[in-house]
């Protein structure tokens, strides 16, 4: 069973400490986000993902939680959330939590409990080996810290100590199978944290590290799977318009185990990356062959190979959700200029699945080259404050500059919403225009056909969403294709493109829908 409200979706990923500070104390809150609401609305975004907001030591930017039923304070209480939800609703808006179920922080206190030598009841709610020089098995540990006799398993950082869901083939004697009591028990209190909130308002979640559950679990994640699967069929008895999309960049096993939708995120096997980020900034005399650059030599068959054998082998599952960019991804506007921007928002909002757009994204805020925080590391570049004005802090926060949770662009010409909203040829305005053609075609919503048309190296790259038929030319030369497009009006442009007898012509730089 779907959440029916997810056809015409599309997100707004809000990084809550970097959005909008209500109380001066240079990091932004829920309240922040409750007085954006309707800005958020005007550019077409019905939903939001909101990132980790639970109580947390923030060793990891809140992904290592400390409370999974508290709101980190930070941000605001739980009636503050919960008032979030309820805005969000009486605005026809929904809201997705961040759930990370498979680590918490080393301050839960599960894991303070779960590291006492007397055995309790969450004794194995973490996975532990019997002895201090045991090891495990290929696993990273951490040793030394405990009272207990063994050593603990971590899911990611140092910080985040594995939640044991069970392995799928047990070989050592701390191992436990999944249908083990205490696995299950882990099951259960991860569904009564989702239970809590969607009690209270939330609509569903991305959820982290997906496929992380069961260890030593086979290619195809038949045990974490079948977890997923579970979690399913608890949200479809009981809450069966809540919605859940993976962080996991494999739709076929993502949509196969209950999943609504999987991330196509930057994993090379997925293609993404040859969009917007074929570069690699630890090498810079390399080219840049990224397919909206106006200057590259960008195939777009490097996207759609691994794209198009997903989006067939899942159509009928799920939804594949295309991104502008991520709280872990370099903003695209590191190597694309506005026009390159506006086109691969162009191609990203008119595909099939559920978008979703990067605060800040929509006016081209620049990637910063920062010193790293709260386990950010060179993503802290994509996290910086939203720039809402000119004057202080860019209109984030009317606290001390040294208060901010991270600076500001200080540069004289950095985007912000007020200046984007004044110029009609802002990448702004392209966005809203983009959404509000999506919301308004149904044949760009999420379950309308895709089929590629044209897509020839060099040649202006053609699609058909039902009626419509799309066409972009990334490059600064004029581009054809040998598709017959007469008789049909033109709807959408970026730039311009001439239809005729067996064959499209496009200017250098657009994108263009036409229809009929």
């Amino acid at each position: 069973m779907a959440a029916s409200w997810l056809n015409d979706a599309v997100f707004y990923e809000i990084y809550p400490q970097s959005f909008y500070d209500t109380n001066g104390d240079g990091i932004g809150d829920f309240n922040g986000i409750i007085e954006k609401l309707d800005y958020i609305k005007s550019l077409g975004c019905n939903a939001l993902w909101i990132n980790p907001c639970f109580d947390s030591p923030f060793k990891d930017a809140g992904y290592d939680v400390r409370d999974y039923k508290k709101a980190a304070p930070r941000y605001g209480s739980n009636h503050d959330l919960y008032r979030l939800f309820g805005e969000a609703h009486r605005r026809g808006m929904r809201v997705l939590l961040d759930l990370v179920p498979g680590h918490t922080s080393e301050e839960h206190p599960w894991f303070l409990e779960s590291k006492k030598a007397e055995p309790n009841e969450y004794s194995n709610r973490y996975i532990w080996s019997h002895f201090c020089f045991q090891g495990c098995n290929g696993l990273n540990y951490v040793a030394g810290e405990s009272q207990r006799d063994g050593v603990y398993v971590l899911n990611f950082f140092k910080c985040q100590p594995a939640l044991n869901y069970g392995f799928l083939h047990p070989t050592e004697d701390w191992q436990l199978p999944m249908d083990h009591p205490d696995a299950l028990a882990t099951r259960e209190a991860m569904k009564d944290v989702m239970r809590f909130w969607l009690d209270h308002g939330c609509d569903g979640f991305r959820v982290d590290m997906a496929a992380s559950l069961v260890k030593f679990d086979d290619e195809q994640k038949s045990g974490t799977s079948a977890i997923w699967r579970d979690v399913r069929a608890m949200l479809d008895k009981e809450y069966p318009e809540a919605a859940m999309v993976a962080e996991w960049s494999e739709p076929r096993l993502a949509l196969n185990c209950g999943f609504d939708m999987c991330f196509c995120l930057n994993d090379p096997h997925t293609g993404y990356s040859a969009l917007m980020r074929d570069y690699d900034r630890r090498q810079p005399e390399k080219p840049d062959n990224s397919y909206f650059r106006k200057d590259g030599e960008g195939d777009i068959n490097r996207f759609l190979r691994p794209y198009m054998a997903e989006y067939e082998a899942t159509r009928h599952m799920g939804r594949i959700s295309l991104i502008t960019c991520n709280h872990d991804t370099v903003r695209p506007s590191w190597n694309l200029d506005t026009r390159e921007l506006k086109l691969a928002y162009a191609f990203l909002f008119t595909m099939p699945g559920v978008p979703f757009l990067y605060y800040g994204d929509e006016i081209g805020m620049r990637y910063l080259d920062l010193p790293t925080k709260e386990g950010g590391y060179f993503r802290t570049g994509s996290r910086t404050p939203m720039q809402w004005s000119s004057g202080k802090n860019l209109g984030f926060s009317t606290g001390c500059q040294d208060a901010l949770y991270l600076p500001v662009d200080s540069g004289a010409d950095a985007p912000t919403v007020a200046a984007q909203e004044e110029d009609p040829d802002s990448l702004l305005h392209t966005v809203r225009e983009l959404l509000a053609l999506r919301h308004a075609q149904a044949d760009l919503k999420d379950n309308a056909n895709l089929e590629i048309v044209h897509a020839e190296k060099g040649d202006a790259f053609v699609y058909r969403r039902g009626s419509l038929l799309l066409a972009v030319n990334p490059s600064g030369r004029e581009a054809s294709a040998p598709v017959d497009a007469s008789g049909k009006s033109m709807l959408y442009a970026i730039g311009g493109g001439m239809p005729a007898e067996n064959r499209v012509v496009l200017k250098p730089q657009s994108f263009v829908i036409w229809k009929g």
